[in-house]
């Protein structure tokens, strides 16, 4: 975390690789610091900022002294501080004595606590790994899916010589960033590695530059390839909406079926650029169907007035 979000070390710097944060929730002492500790939430970050500093400094040194030895207990992860303010003798005596590491920002409190919860947010929140494939198409997350050895490395070495971008092969780790986005990333492991039947595991970023990857990506499209099969009914309008599910948010899904003579490159371009038509508000389906129903509506009035026609 110290070194993620460029965070100064006050004391405390060989502790931290012993030290877990366990809850994304930052504390900001406040009626602790007149001595009330009945509900004090230790094992959270403690944040001070410019109004819990000045209320401090307006103690005793005996009596802030003991308020820090009550901040400090053994589950108490860091004493974060912003805005560059100094931590006073009596903090930093507290925190030695109770093993407790004291590090600081020189960013406002809010933006600082907004920061750090964030990155918690992002590192504590439950994992996934699945089996997929996840690329950057026109700046929208799609994930591959589908059995193995149905071509969705092989669709990801077309779509990056095409100038899209890999973020991850055959293993996804995904998490839930909010209450409505889903990201995916590759196990350190495999990141920026394509493996390709045939050839083997190829760098990506090494045969085709730092442009052709990413760290991460929000999933926003999944895109199910299966084995064509003529029993089946494929979608054909667009009316069939199938999603999946992470966690708790539901990600729409297609599936497009994989045969030969289908540019499967090609068609996951264009279901990327019609994803991002229909949030824009411009649904083709509906258009089709508006189309539709003025054809159905028109050949009603030309039935009627041939009819009224005949009858005179």
């Amino acid at each position: 975390m110290v070194k993620d979000n460029e965070l100064k070390v006050y004391a405390g710097e060989e502790l931290l690789k012993d030290k877990k944060v366990i809850t994304t929730d930052i504390s900001r002492p406040g009626i602790e610091l007149t001595g009330y500790f009945d509900y004090y939430p230790s094992e959270r970050i403690q944040l001070f900022g410019q109004t819990e500093t000045s209320y401090s400094r307006s103690m005793t040194s005996n009596n802030r002294y003991k308020v820090m030895l009550e901040l400090c207990r053994e589950d108490t992860p860091v004493l974060l501080i912003s805005r560059n303010i100094q931590p006073s003798k009596e903090l930093l005596r507290a925190a030695k004595e109770h093993h407790v590491p004291v590090i600081g920002s020189e960013l406002p409190t809010t933006r600082l606590s907004s920061m750090i919860t964030e990155y918690l947010d992002e590192k504590l929140a439950p994992r996934e790994s699945i089996h997929g494939v996840l690329v950057d198409v026109y700046g929208i997350g799609i994930l591959l899916t589908g059995h193995s050895g149905i071509g969705k490395s092989e669709t990801a070495l077309e779509l990056i010589k095409r100038g899209h971008r890999l973020i991850a092969d055959d293993r996804v780790d995904v998490y839930q960033r909010d209450e409505k986005t889903i990201v995916g990333e590759a196990p350190k492991i495999l990141n920026h590695l394509l493996e390709i039947r045939g050839i083997g595991i190829i760098d990506v970023m090494n045969l085709f530059g730092a442009g052709a990857v990413r760290s991460q990506s929000e999933i926003q499209l999944i895109i199910n390839l299966e084995n064509w099969s003529a029993d089946k009914n494929y979608d054909r309008i667009g009316t069939l909406e199938d999603r999946r599910t992470f966690f708790d948010v539901d990600v729409p899904q297609i599936t497009v079926p994989v045969k030969v003579g289908r540019n499967i490159s090609i068609i996951i371009e264009v279901a990327a650029m019609n994803y991002r038509a229909k949030k824009m508000g411009y649904d083709a389906t509906k258009k089709f169907e508006d189309n539709l129903g003025l054809l159905i509506k028109e050949n009603e009035e030309k039935t009627k007035n041939e009819k009224d026609g005949e009858g005179k």
